[in-house]
């Protein structure tokens, strides 16, 4: 059996991105590792959730949990700090991760991936799907530790913009938007750039179905920032699937068309 090490992040990330393919993963029997770059620190506070130390302890129960419905056997943490959305203050913060050392963040990750003798890392994107300043990030530290521990196959997690497009109008010929509700994923994003990818861009696509309701299960997990009232968590079961069950990878350097495969291939 191989070893997956999924790098992400945030707490929450973990599901949202590759969540039915850590699932299916560990349920073919693989060990899977998370890493997840930051604390989290500036997610949204809740009810009994008042201070920051407060909320990063909050989403470091919530990731455990998450992880225990994956099937996750180890989650590791490189302890930076958020850095926030595009343009907010603490994109200047000399502890968030935006500003980390890249050497330094990536010997962290390639340490890990040296322990558990990694057959497959998953990233982001170039531009972390939507222009995250530690999606970036993740982006680059990845491919950074690849340099250093140069057996582990690299591949890149995105979002399908092509399959967004077509969920959010079905969704409205559904009624369960109305006209003028959504978003426009070809639109910019928070680095000016649309979201995701074409899938002209796209490589891998992952059938999870199987595991579509453990992904929402670990999205639930993470209550403190994903809503049992969101859109997303009020899908039926089927409708769900429908557009979670499928994850999207870029090999890089690969141009060949985007085929349906499995990431231990």
């Amino acid at each position: 059996m191989a070893t997956l090490v999924c790098f992400h992040a945030h707490p929450d990330d973990e599901c949202i991105g590759t969540g039915g393919t850590i699932a299916r993963a560990a349920a073919e029997g693989h060990r899977v590792v998370l890493v997840v770059a930051t604390n989290g620190d500036h997610g949204e506070l809740t009810e009994g959730v008042t201070t920051v130390e407060q909320l990063i302890e909050r989403r470091r129960e919530e990731t455990l949990a998450s992880a225990q419905v994956l099937g996750i056997h180890r989650v590791a943490w490189l302890g930076y700090a958020d850095s926030g959305m595009t343009g907010w203050e603490q994109n200047t913060a000399s502890e968030a991760f935006c500003n980390a050392s890249l050497d330094e963040a990536a010997h962290k990750l390639a340490e890990i991936l040296k322990e558990e003798n990694a057959d497959v890392l998953t990233t982001y994107d170039w531009h972390g799907g939507y222009g995250h300043p530690d999606h970036i990030m993740v982006h680059k530290v990845g491919h950074r530790a690849k340099e250093l521990y140069p057996s582990v196959r690299v591949i890149e997690g995105t979002m399908n913009r092509d399959q967004i497009r077509r969920g959010i109008e079905a969704a409205r010929a559904a009624g369960l938007l109305g006209p003028d509700d959504g978003f426009d994923p070809d639109g910019p994003a928070d680095d000016g750039n649309p979201m995701g990818s074409l899938e002209s861009e796209i490589n891998i696509k992952v059938d999870v179905r199987e595991f579509a309701m453990k992904k929402r299960d670990a999205m639930k997990c993470h209550a403190s920032q994903l809503s049992d009232t969101s859109f997303f968590m009020q899908m039926p079961p089927e409708r769900f699937t429908d557009q979670f069950g499928y994850e999207w990878f870029i090999e890089p350097g690969d141009r060949n068309p985007m085929r349906d495969g499995w990431i231990f291939e």
